[in-house]
């Protein structure tokens, strides 16, 4: 890696990471008004995420007295860094990753699991109990919604094997949209799988119904009770970043279509066209993923959370994957 690419992949991070937060919390604030008005209510600005951000970067950072300091405080950190990072791997508005080739759809994985690792070691770090409830309950969530989506992932890779290529990689998936590599039964797989990729979201994204990690009215925040001001605050804007970059992934995986083409667009123009329809595509993910579902359905139990992800959605995922498979077979048949 020369000097020149290390300094434009810097320069290019940074521009990220100030579109991403600001995108970030402003579907946060989308969601809040949309959730707040299914519910007769009249709701917060949406600029409210931004204002929130602004109060706790001066409010002072405080530290429990019996937390592990370094820890506790390199976990905000840690964690809004690898939810930015995330979108050095992903392709979103039309461009292909910064870091395409140095990373695979595999390797995504492991980064989406990077900050909820952090917010679990700040929780345990702050020594309070319900932090420690919260930070088990996050565990057991990862455990449990991670089986689904590795077999979505699985689903989608296989189908793709049949055509050649890199079947992980994120510019061979976008360049081959999977609607366009199956018949009738794999067009139902697909449905399927995409279907488990909606629910897999918000126990991802820590939302109702799967927040339990947090549960205000029952842990009185779990993990975060602890942190305020900076700290909070970055705990605050990784949400918002983590919400951009797995809408982004879903999209990627599902939707990787621009509409310059369609329009019969060229040059700056189409790239223009492109990023709005993208952003248009992450507020259309993001409603059906977040907010549609954490307006009408209650909070879980940990127990539900767990068999419904090891369960039900395991299963609907594997169903799809079935059909993947006698779909490639009735192909071969005919």
């Amino acid at each position: 890696m020369n000097g020149g690419f290390f300094f434009w992949l810097v320069v290019k991070a940074i521009v990220i990471t100030f579109i991403a937060i600001f995108f970030g919390l402003l579907y946060k604030g989308i969601d809040r008004k949309i959730v707040a008005h299914m519910q007769g209510r009249v709701g917060p600005p949406i600029r409210q995420p931004f204002l929130d951000v602004i109060k706790l970067m001066s409010k002072e950072n405080i530290v429990p007295k019996h937390a592990v300091r370094w820890l506790f405080n390199a976990a905000p950190l840690i964690c809004l860094a690898s939810s930015v990072m995330l979108l050095l791997y992903v392709p979103w508005g039309g461009i292909d990753a910064i870091l395409e080739g140095h990373g695979d759809l595999i390797l995504i994985l492991y980064l989406f699991a990077i900050p909820s690792i952090a917010m679990v070691a700040g929780g345990f770090a702050s020594s309070s109990p319900f932090a420690a409830v919260g930070a088990q309950r996050e565990v057991v969530t990862m455990i449990s919604y991670e089986l689904p989506l590795a077999v979505i992932i699985i689903g989608i890779a296989w189908k793709l094997s049949g055509i050649g290529g890199d079947v992980f990689s994120m510019a061979f998936i976008t360049a081959h949209p999977i609607w366009e590599n199956v018949g009738l039964l794999g067009l139902i797989g697909i449905v399927m799988l995409l279907l488990s990729m909606i629910i897999v979201a918000p126990g991802e994204l820590a939302k109702i119904p799967f927040d339990v990690a947090e549960a205000e009215t029952e842990i009185a925040e779990g993990l975060t009770v602890e942190y305020s001001g900076r700290n909070l605050a970055m705990f605050y804007m990784a949400d918002g970043v983590k919400i951009f970059a797995f809408s982004a992934l879903i999209i990627a995986l599902f939707f990787p279509y621009g509409i310059a083409s369609l329009l019969s667009l060229n040059g700056v123009i189409a790239s223009i066209a492109d990023f709005l329809f993208f952003l248009l595509k992450v507020f259309i993910v993001m409603l059906f993923s977040v907010t549609l579902i954490r307006a009408g359905v209650a909070r879980l139990r940990i127990t539900q959370v767990v068999t419904g992800y090891w369960v039900t959605i395991t299963l609907i995922a594997l169903i799809g994957l079935v059909l993947l498979m006698w779909d490639s077979h009735v192909g071969r048949w005919l």
